[in-house]
């Protein structure tokens, strides 16, 4: 989302104020790259959660899960992230730059379009041109039926199992609250996700079976418009994520604290003040004390650090 919004919407504004692709071909053929592989992220994001809240709901004892190793996080992120960066890479063969001269004013002015370059090899060509045929289907099915479908799936089962366990009383009300808070959080950003993408699959659609119908003027204003729809969905999560997320939420707060002097709490400045006058009194033991002839007070003296 941050990739997304300091790098994507600044093109975007630039191209629509200058009529000048910013970078030329090289933003022409990244910013679909990289708004792809975001909606791939989101989307593998929000499934992988979904299975993560079922093993919660699933597991016969939620109380005394283990957390989580930092090495199988990393390896999901890993799936994630070079999964949607592979299933966009004919994004970046789909696009170039091209050049339309105004009649009227005689103004050159630069714009993106859907056309695989004809000095591609043979076979990349069909494979690119046959992602180009299907890429309304394949974008509608896998970045917006799949996410959708999955959480609705996996939150539906989830709470079936929870009314359960409500029944046998298996649970802790706090353990309960807690899951249930983050399901609630995971429907959030599923449904703003939701909100955010069905212009852009609505009017792929329309405009699919509509074309000889739709102006250059309209397709431009539509895909401006689902860009921006695009950009609201990565200024929104991040936010969303922090207000309905407590932990992260303070924790993000608390990243923020460390950075400025003075704004923690008085006992990390109590503690730091205790650890100033440990280190103090070592180093006046250390430097100005004679040497001891016998070693256990300076094995005592050690034992703190």
């Amino acid at each position: 989302d941050f990739l997304i919004l300091f790098f994507c919407l600044p093109v975007v504004i630039f191209n629509e104020i200058t009529k000048k692709r910013l970078l030329g071909d090289v933003s022409c053929r990244i910013v679909p790259f990289m708004e792809v592989s975001s909606l791939g992220v989101t989307t593998f994001s929000l499934c992988a959660l979904g299975i993560d809240r079922f093993h919660a709901a699933t597991s016969p004892q939620a109380s005394t899960r283990p957390i989580e190793q930092c090495q199988s996080i990393i390896a999901k992120l890993a799936v994630i992230w070079v999964g949607s960066m592979t299933l966009s890479v004919p994004e970046i063969l789909l696009w170039q730059l091209a050049r339309d001269t105004s009649p009227v004013s005689g103004v050159v002015s630069e714009f993106c379009t859907m056309k695989p370059s004809s000095h591609l090899p043979e076979s990349i060509y069909s494979l690119v041109l046959t992602y180009q045929n299907a890429r309304m289907w394949w974008y509608f099915g896998c970045y917006f039926c799949l996410p959708v479908l999955f959480t609705v799936s996996c939150q539906l089962v989830t709470r079936r199992i929870r009314g359960t366990d409500k029944k046998s009383e298996c649970r802790g009300a706090k353990q309960g609250q807690s899951e249930g808070h983050l399901n609630c959080t995971i429907i959030a950003l599923t449904v703003i996700y939701a909100l955010c993408t069905t212009p852009e699959n609505v009017c792929n659609i329309v405009v699919a079976y509509m074309s000889p119908d739709v102006s250059k003027q309209t397709l431009d204003l539509l895909n401006l418009i689902n860009q921006f729809f695009l950009f609201f969905k990565c200024s929104v999560t991040p936010v969303l994520l922090l207000c309905l997320c407590r932990p992260l939420g303070q924790a993000f707060m608390d990243c923020c604290c460390c950075c400025c002097e003075g704004c923690g709490p008085d006992t990390t400045s109590s503690e730091s003040s205790a650890d100033s006058k440990l280190k103090t009194e070592m180093s006046s033991s250390i430097f100005f004390d004679k040497p001891r002839e016998t070693p256990p007070p300076l094995l005592a003296l050690g034992t703190p650090c």
